[in-house]
């Protein structure tokens, strides 16, 4: 039972740990006036429609994110 509880509180640091980076990033995010107007990134603009495809940025994410496990799962 004690090493449930262990495990329990690992999963909440590491969750808290995640909401603390998601909250730089949001802060940071009005500061990156580039991020999400990447030129891979599609948009479409008519009278009643419009539709936005952020795809360039999409794959900056992926690619920063994979770099991050990737480095981590190395340790």
């Amino acid at each position: 039972m004690p090493d449930n509880i262990q495990y329990f509180g690992k999963i909440l640091i590491f969750l808290g740990l995640i909401c603390i980076i998601a909250g730089v990033i949001f802060m940071l995010a009005g500061k990156l006036s580039w991020f999400g107007r990447l030129p891979g990134d599609i948009y479409i603009q008519k009278k009643n429609f419009s539709f936005y495809f952020p795809l360039a940025t999409s794959l900056l994410i992926s690619l920063i994110l994979t770099l991050i496990f990737w480095l981590l799962r190395k340790r």
